[in-house]
This record gives structure tokens, sequence and C-alpha cells, in this order.
């Protein structure tokens, strides 16, 4: 007799635990087809820049929300181009610049220490020499403009780096995905046809940044609509987002980014979404809007991010933004769609302790239209 109940027992827990599994399953099954992103856990891939040397860690350490598939890092386990031989001074500017110009996944071999490398001139995609490029640091490389040039660029519509296409704002290659690394001094204040941008200039593809940090990086420091100290960029293909995944702009004092408007990143008509990522310490650091007051110079908009253009989305997720800085309006956001169309999307953020601006309809450090259409939930905004 106990031995039949015994049994009985047994084959009722296999029954429970399999009823317990086909439920489990049959939730993730929905969750994946009610959301579009199809998202996965955020702790599914490494972040090695978590606790760097130097300087704050990458990403929001509070930050858990979910990474839809296609926003994680790249797979460079079989690189195309490996920059060094096992020690730094292997580690050449003039390499990565090459790397870059040929296309494909990028690593570095540079030794066991971290690694700047400056540059004297921007790494520039050619747009028809690969249709992936990822540049992967592997948590110890930091790559540096020396206060002199801008880093990295891209621009399908640069006649110079090969015009692919009559429709070079709306292509769906290269497909640019900066991970594991780290962007300082760049500046891009010399750039006088492709403004802004002062770590990176993107334009047309796609765009990703995963794992990245981004210090004292500049651009042109006046005018109404130039920005993106860190990260400037215009269209994308079929106007998917760029995403930005356990990134920091700034992060403590004496890292942060500044430029005239976009303190972190700036973008015309470009739809962002930013998950589990850190903005801090950011300025903008134009006066006088945009358009510019009489009498100004014009910009001091978007302490961390600056979203202007027509249909755009911005979404926000796990991220903190606090303690950046503007003269204009939007302390910590500024989101202006012409059009009325474009739309806001927080959840599971903080945003506070931003400074100076005006022009808050709504909530405090975002500047936005009255009418703009938004859902927040989980979230802090004072």
């Amino acid at each position: 007799m106990v031995n039949i109940l015994q049994h009985k027992n047994l084959s009722i827990n296999i029954l429970i635990r399999r009823i317990i599994l086909f439920i489990w399953f049959s939730i993730a099954v929905l969750l994946i087809r009610c959301d579009g992103d199809h998202t996965t856990p955020s702790e599914v891939f490494q972040n090695p820049l978590a606790n760097p040397q130097n300087g704050p860690a990458a990403g929001n350490p509070d930050g858990k929300a979910s990474v839809p598939l296609g926003a994680g890092p790249e797979d460079v386990s079989n690189p195309d181009h490996i920059i060094g031989n096992g020690t730094a001074q292997s580690c050449t500017a003039e390499a990565f610049i090459n790397a870059v110009a040929q296309g494909g996944k990028i690593t570095f071999n540079c030794g066991p220490e971290p690694v700047e490398i400056t540059l004297n001139k921007p790494a520039k995609v050619v747009n028809d020499a690969s249709a992936n490029i990822v540049i992967d640091g592997g948590g110890l490389i930091t790559l540096s403009g020396g206060g002199k040039t801008r880093i990295l660029y891209m621009n399908t519509c640069d006649q110079n780096q090969h015009w692919t296409t009559s429709h070079c704002q709306d292509q769906e290659t290269p497909r640019l995905t900066v991970q594991n690394i780290t962007f300082a001094d760049g500046n891009s204040k010399t750039e006088s046809e492709y403004d802004g941008g002062g770590a990176i200039w993107i334009r047309g593809g796609r765009f990703k940044a995963v794992n990245c940090r981004f210090f004292n990086n500049t651009c042109d420091s006046l005018g109404p609509d130039v920005g993106g100290a860190a990260i400037r960029v215009f269209s994308q293909y079929n106007n998917l987002p760029v995403y930005i995944v356990n990134c920091t702009f700034g992060g403590a004092p004496g890292y942060g980014n500044f430029g005239a408007n976009g303190g972190g990143i700036s973008s015309i008509g470009v739809s962002w979404t930013i998950i589990n990522s850190l903005f801090s310490y950011n300025r903008a650091t134009g006066n006088g809007g945009n358009p510019s007051q009489t009498g100004t110079p014009g910009g001091g908009s978007g302490g961390a991010i600056y979203n202007d253009g027509n249909t755009m989305t911005l979404t926000i997720l796990g991220t903190l933004i606090e303690k950046n800085k503007v003269n204009a309006y939007g302390s910590a956001i500024f989101f202006v769609t012409n059009d009325h169309t474009g739309n806001i999307r927080i959840d599971q953020s903080v945003i506070h302790n931003n400074i100076g601006g005006s022009w808050y309809p709504v909530f405090p450090g975002i500047s936005m239209h009255s009418d703009t259409k938004y859902v927040i939930t989980n979230s802090i905004i004072e």
C-alpha cells in the first residue's frame, strides 16, 4: 500500500510540474505575441563595463527593463578584424580607422589592461564595404578624440563614403553597432558640413549602442539646431528606432558631455528606444532656444536628450536622467514634433534633479507640446 501511494504521489508531482511548465510556457508565448518588440530579460547578456577601472560604470545599476531581441550586443566570436597583437602599443588609431573603412566585426587584442586609442581624425564607415559593422571594445578600450576630432562617422548620403542608392536617407544598410566600449573627448567643432555629434555622427542605415560610456564629448557650443555632444543621428531605415542599451552619458562630475543642444544625444526626425541607461552631468550650453530669440545665438535645450522633427517616438525604459543642465528648455528632455504626431513612453525610470530651463507644460524637466501623446508608468518625474 505504501508503494502504491508513493507511486501515485510521484505521478501527481510529475503531472503538477508539467502543468506548471505548460502554464509558464503559454504565458511566455502570449507575452511574446503581445509585445511587438519580442522582449527578453536584459540579464541575458554580459556587461563587461559594469565595474570599470576608470570612470562611472556603463548603464543604470537600477535598470531592470527588458531588452528587445535585436537590441542587445552582436556576436563577435568570429571577428573580421582584430586590432593589435597583444600589446597596448600595437593598438593604433590607424589600424582602427582602416578596419572601420573595411567594415565587418572589429575586436581588439591590446593586452589585459584598459587601453586608450587617441584618433587624429574620425574613423569613417564606407557605405558599400560591409552590410554590418560591429565595434566591440571588450570592456577595455577607450576611443578618444583627444579633444580635437570626432571619433566615428557614418553617412549614407555622403558621396565621399560611396552613395549606394538614390534614397540614401532610407536604406537598410550599413548597420553599425558599438558595444562594450568607451568614447571620450570627442570634439566635432571643426566639422563645418556635418555638425554636432562630438563622438558619433550617423545618417541612414541602422545604429545601436550597447554597454557603452560617453565621457567629455563636445560639439558646437552655440546654435539653434545643432547638438548631440555625444551622438547625433539623422534618419534611420524604415523609421526604426536607435537602440541605446546599458549606456552611460556622463555619470559623474567631470565626465559630462556638453554642446549647444542635447548634452547627451540629439536627432531630427529619429525615434529612440533607451533602455537601462544613465544620463547625468550633461549640459546644453546654447542660449536663446530654437528658433533663437532676438539677440541670442540660439540653442540651450535638452540637457540629456534633444528630439526634433516630425513623426517620431521616444521610449525610455529603466533609465535614470538626473543632474543635467540647460540654459533654455528641457533640462532633461526636449521633445518637439512639428506636426504634433510624436509620442513618448516612459516606464521604470527616474527623471529628477535636472537644472535650469523652462516651458514644462506637463512634466518637470520635459519640454514638449501640451498635446503630445505620452504613457508614463512605474516612474518618478520631479
